[in-house]
């Protein structure tokens, strides 16, 4: 079964310093159709002002990853981390038994634009931890890159869930194909641009829910960047 969620369907909160669309129920945006995917339970396009950003904060059992697709953002947390991330950096933080992080807009002049991603872990109370790596476009052009996985292989991210989180960059070319065992579910989101997912034409911020299916079809592909998960039920 292929489900197709609308850019235009998500939940949307604009504070100003902050314009933020929920793909799933997150704040004051409730959905009970909507409260998650398997594991997968948030996905947040965020673009934050100049100078301005989330302050510090707490989390607990939450895998975290931020995806940055363009401008400049500045973690800090209570680990002892601080960083800031550019367009091709992933950054998984493993809130665990608990963990603080403030995330700001490292520019006084530039937006920065992100996916603030949420994934369950596969247990809670794990001891919190803190991961980046940059994978360049090159990597991800005309192919899937894993980029987080449950065993940080193939130079991914770790993330505590059994679930892989793929990014493609397409435009033309030939179609990719990403089969599904038994009982897997996928979500394709449309980073930007537009293509095909199983035969159905998708716009950035669109997004696809696969069930039943036993492979994900990328195709017709102009301009387009996308994360697919391969997840659990």
């Amino acid at each position: 079964m292929l489900q197709i969620r609308k850019s235009e369907d998500r939940g949307h909160a604009n504070h100003g310093w902050l314009d933020s669309h929920h793909s799933f129920s997150f704040a004051d945006y409730y959905d009970p159709k909507h409260m998650g995917f398997g594991p997968l339970r948030v996905i947040n396009e965020d673009r934050v002002a100049p100078g301005q950003g989330f302050g510090t904060h707490g989390h607990r059992d939450m895998e975290i990853i931020s995806y940055v697709l363009d401008g400049a953002l500045e973690h800090k947390d209570s680990m002892g981390n601080g960083s800031v991330l550019r367009p091709g950096d992933v950054q998984r933080m493993t809130a665990g038994s608990g963990v603080r992080h403030s995330e700001f807009n490292h520019s006084a002049t530039d937006g920065v634009h992100f996916l603030q991603i949420w994934v369950m872990p596969s247990a809670n109370g794990i001891e919190p931890g803190y991961e980046e790596k940059h994978f360049t476009a090159d990597s991800k052009t005309g192919v899937l890159r894993l980029i987080a996985s449950a065993d940080g292989r193939d130079g991914s991210v770790l993330m505590h869930q059994d679930a892989a989180l793929y990014a493609s960059i397409l435009n033309g070319g030939p179609a990719l194909r990403h089969s599904l065992a038994d009982g897997r579910l996928a979500y394709v989101h449309v980073v930007r641009g537009s293509l095909t997912v199983n035969g159905e034409r998708l716009q950035g911020g669109d997004a696809a829910k696969l069930s039943g299916e036993t492979e994900v079809v990328l195709d017709n592909a102009e301009a387009a960047e996308i994360l697919l998960f391969d997840l659990p039920r």
